[in-house]
Parts: C-alpha cells; structure tokens; sequence
C-alpha cells in the first residue's frame, strides 16, 4: 500500500499537488470550520495549486531559492496556500504563530536572528495589528513583510529544482526543555515520514480527517495538513482556540464529518472528560473513529480509560486509540501502535523505575506505575535504548535515552554546527554504530514495543533517586479539585548545595479571584467553598511526601494561564523555572 497511484513519481510534495490538482481540481481537500462549529470554507486541490503558484511567482521574483521565509498566520486556509506557496517557490518556509497582543515577541525574534530571515509572509489583517510592534523591535521591522491575501497573479512562476536534500521548511522546536531551534526538513525527510505515517495509520482515500491541532506544530502541521493531501483523503481544520473554548466543537466535528482520524496529545482527551456534559452530547455518534492517535507527551493510561469509559455509549471504542512516540527532529512519526491490538501496556515498580530499572508490579501493588507502549518502530529505522552518560546501549529490562536512525530523521539544527554535532551523530560505543538521533527522551523497549517515560532533561535528581515530574505534577493535580487540571510544574533548584523540589500549581479562576479579596480584606468569607491557601499548600506537600517521599521546599500558586506551555500543551519546565530563580512568578500571598 501506498499514499501515492503507481503513476506519479513524486519527489516533492510540489509533485504531489501538482497531480492531484491535475487530476481532481475540484475535490475539496481542506475545510476550515470557521467557528468550530457549522460555518466552514473550503479549499480545492485546484484552488490550492493556483494561489500556491501565485504566492510562489512573486516570492520568486526578488527572493533567492532556499531564502527563508517567516509565516505568520492564524490556522486557516490561508496558512496552508502560503506554505505550498513556499514550497512552490523553492524557499524554506518558517511556520511561527503571531504574536499574542500585549506578549513579548522574543521567540519570534530569535527565530529571525537565527534563520537570518528576510521575507515575512501574513495576512493584511495581522500586518496591520503587527505594525505598533515594528517600531520596538529592530528585528520585525527590518523584515519585508508581504500579506498574501493582497497579491495579484501577474507574476510569471518557474518550477523549482528540488531533491531529496532540498530544505523544505524549517519547523522550530517547541522549546519544552530548551530555546528553540530550527530543524532542517528535507523533502526526503519528508516523503519518507508522510509515507510511514500512511502506512503506520492504514490511510486510504476513504478515509477522513478532524483536525484542531496548531498548523505551526509539526503534528498539526505534518499529521494533519500534509498527510491527507499525500494520502488523498479531505480534512476538517478548526482553530485550537475553537476546540480549547469548548472541546465538544471537536467531537461533533468527527460525528458530522464521520472522521476515521483525528487525536492531539494526552491533555485534549483529558479536558474532553472533564468538560463532558451528557446533555450536550445529543445525536453524537463516534462510530467512525478508527485511528485516535496519542502523542506529544507522555501518555497516562487512565485518561485512555476514562475517555474510552466516557464516550463508549456514543460508539467510541477503545481499540481506536493509537498511541504513537515522536519529535521535530524525526520529522514526526517514530514509533506507533497497532491498529488492531488496541493499547499494549505494562505495570511497574514506580521505585525501580527511580534506579532505571523496570521490575513488574502487580495492578494493586504499592507505588505501581501504568505505562503504556507508543508501538513498533518504523520497518525501515533502528531505535537503541542508551545509557546517556556511557554511550552504550542498556540492557533488556533497563531504562535509558532513546536513540533513532532512519531516513526520517532530519539533516541537523539550522546554523548550529555543535549542537547538531551532538544531537544528530551520537556514536554507540559498544556497537561501533553512528549517525543516531539521541532524543532526550527516556525509555525502554520490550517485544518490539517502545514505553516513553520521561524526558532526560526533566528528570528531577534529589538525593541519589530519579524523579519523574509528569508524576509529581499529576499527584498535585489530584490533591484538591482548585488545582487546574494538567496545570502543575514541578522541578528542582540547587540550594546551599542541595537539589530541592519546587512545585508550581495554577488554581481555577473562583480560587485566585476570591484569595486575591480575602487577602485584601484579611478575612476569609463563609460562603467561601475553598481552603485557604496555606492549606492547599499543604495539602499539596502531604500528597507529594505520600505519594513520592519527596518534601517539597517551595509551592506557588498561581493563577489561570501562568505556567508557560508549548504550542502541543507540553509544560516549559525550564522557563518556569528561570521564573522562580528570577522571582517574577507572581503567586498568592501566604501568611
């Protein structure tokens, strides 16, 4: 099987387009639901094609191939007319989010510096909104900055020369444990990753897409745009901020549109569960759903159980879930579950797992951790797990970084020749094996199958013993009902010579908003449903020392959107902490 008939010979996604616009100009491939909901726009492979080369013939006439491009777009069709744009170009295009009104724009900056970008690609609504920016930032206003939706089609486009090394587009990493960089993604690259993911999901053109996931991201960007038009199957988009007001928006959409692919990371199936309402599920019907991947972030078992618990009387079945393990640097996809054998799990000791062993517990034992398998590795890669500090690979029944190698993984960072060095050519000593991706990520493999655990730069170390914060975090979560669900961070700080624990908790709106009064009013009201913040903190260090047998040095709580998450919702462990070691985390008072 494959996502492309026997008589294209594609070398690019251009190629791709290309057919298919010749082919079948008038079959829809990308619909925006305009507001989440009913009000939707759509997009041909024909009308793509056109405004593509239109973008492409005018960034063509004073741009040099493989010049970098900035976009700058909210999700929408637009986005997706001046990526191929791009691409039809045979510039590298550069997907970043606008900035958010009275935000900083440094990470927009440094991407600029870094990529040595010159040409910025908007639309003309957020160029006008962009403008009282300009004047501040010396890097934005230096940028020729063009609005896409104001060109005309006078320009003449001649097709690009491009390959397999060909950068297709510079996709920024999310900067979860580190600044962020640019990796470079070839059309091989490319190619190669959309075709696994094809077979890995079994696409067929009837299948059918939902899709709310940032178009910035490489999952929104590569899963959910890229991969139906290579696959040929139509996609419905909608806005992540649609799906973040009302997460039903995204199940009604998979019921309307009879989707048979759609997921996000463990936090969306999350929120859906909490913010579920029975009344307002009438006439949904998840019959179609047969791939609900899971990725982006290590994935807890009982959000699995409880959505598959939840929405089963709506034809939600279990086996739909697809969990799956992947990064920027792989171009997306490295390992995936099956599409039949539902998800394979383990149980573990929770304290052997601290020693980077993986000891077998019993379900109901003390300190038992569900970890669940993100599948088989791709046919054509090799994964090793590797001790991180010796080079040489564990084993069986140890946990270690998970290394990579395959076509998919990507030529390096953009501009960063020693970071490249080190992230894309580690050496396996033992083995005598080089030209692997060391991923950061903590694992092991059993059977084939790979269990994710945590990330090695998270890893919190206290006293000889390795902590994993996604399991602090989750029991501060569940300490009391005021802590905002996946809203908790936790990590260490070297004091006197010692690592000590901090937790940082968001509390819902009622609790901030009421503590902030009852701090000015130095007086707590009766009809206040919630305890005082000193005993949530409390509360929060009993659990901690219960749960982990950690004492907890320092617990903020902060209110709603504080902690700093990446476009996926990946809590930015290591910004949280430069805030509290710079004190500019604002918290409620303590007395």
């Amino acid at each position: 099987m494959s996502g492309l008939k026997n008589t294209i010979k594609a070398a690019n996604l251009v190629d791709i387009l290309h057919y298919r616009a010749s082919d079948r100009p008038n079959k829809p491939i990308y619909t925006l639901l305009v507001d989440g909901e009913t009000e939707a726009i759509s997009l041909t492979y024909g009308e793509l094609e056109r405004k593509a080369i239109a973008i492409a013939a005018y960034l063509q006439s004073f741009c040099r191939p493989q010049e970098r491009v900035l976009l700058l777009y909210p999700p929408g069709l637009d986005y997706i007319e001046a990526f191929f744009g791009c691409l039809y170009a045979g510039v590298i295009a550069i997907p970043a989010y606008p900035p958010r009104p009275n935000r900083s724009a440094s990470r927009l900056q440094s991407i600029i510096q870094d990529a040595e970008v010159t040409v910025a690609l908007t639309t003309h609504s957020i160029l006008t909104n962009l403008e009282r920016k300009l004047d501040s930032s010396p890097s934005l206003k230096s940028l020729r900055w063009l609005a896409s939706d104001r060109f005309n089609e006078d320009y003449q486009w001649q097709e690009p020369e491009l390959s397999a090394d060909t950068i297709a587009f510079l996709q920024y990493t999310s900067g979860s444990t580190a600044e962020p960089k640019g990796v470079k993604i070839a059309y091989g690259n490319l190619l190669h990753n959309l075709e696994a993911i094809y077979r890995s999901f079994r696409h067929s053109a009837e299948s059918r897409g939902v899709i709310w996931l940032p178009p910035y991201h490489d999952m929104g960007l590569i899963g959910g745009i890229l991969q139906p038009l290579y696959g040929d199957f139509p996609v419905t988009l909608m806005s992540p901020l649609m799906f973040l007001q009302n997460p039903m928006r995204w199940l009604e959409a998979i019921s309307r549109y009879r989707a048979t692919t759609s997921g996000g990371p463990n936090f969306a199936y999350d929120l859906c569960v909490r913010k579920f309402k029975p009344e307002q599920a009438t006439g949904l019907d998840l019959s179609s759903w047969q791939i609900a991947f899971n990725g982006a972030e290590p994935i807890n078992y009982e959000t699995i159980a409880k959505f598959s618990q939840t929405f089963a009387p709506y034809g939600f079945q279990s086996s739909a879930f697809y969990p799956c393990y992947g990064m920027a640097e792989a171009t997306l996809i490295i390992s995936g579950g099956s599409t039949t054998e539902g998800v394979t799990t383990k149980t573990v000791t929770g304290k052997a797992l601290e020693q980077n062993q993986v000891i077998i517990a019993h379900p109901d034992s003390e300190n038992a951790r569900v970890i669940v398998s993100c599948g088989q590795s791709l046919p054509d890669q090799k994964i090793a797990i590797v001790n991180p500090e010796t080079h040489i690979a564990c084993q069986p029944g140890e946990v270690g970084e998970i290394w990579v190698a395959g076509k998919s993984v990507a030529e390096g960072y953009w501009n960063q020749p020693v970071q490249t060095e080190r992230t894309f050519n580690a050496y396996l000593q033992d083995l005598q094996q080089g030209g692997f991706l060391r991923t950061g990520d903590l694992g092991f493999m059993e059977n084939g199958e790979l269990f994710v655990t945590g990330r090695h730069k998270d890893l919190i170390i206290i006293k000889g013993r390795n902590h994993y914060p996604q399991d602090i975090e989750r029991t501060v979560e569940e300490s009391n009902s005021s802590i905002r669900p996946s809203c908790a961070a936790s990590f260490s700080v070297n004091i006197e010579g010692e690592e000590k624990l901090i937790i940082l908790a968001e509390v819902d709106r009622y609790y901030w908003s009421s503590n902030r009064a009852n701090a000015k009013a130095n007086g707590k009201p009766e009809a206040d449903k919630h305890i005082d913040a000193r005993e949530l903190i409390q509360s929060i260090r009993r659990e901690v020392s219960k749960n982990h047998d950690l004492q907890v040095h320092r617990t903020l709580l902060l209110k709603p959107g504080s902690i700093p998450k990446t476009s996926s919702g990946k809590i930015q462990r290591h910004i949280c902490r430069k805030g509290f070691l710079a004190g500019t985390l604002g918290s409620l008072p303590v007395d």
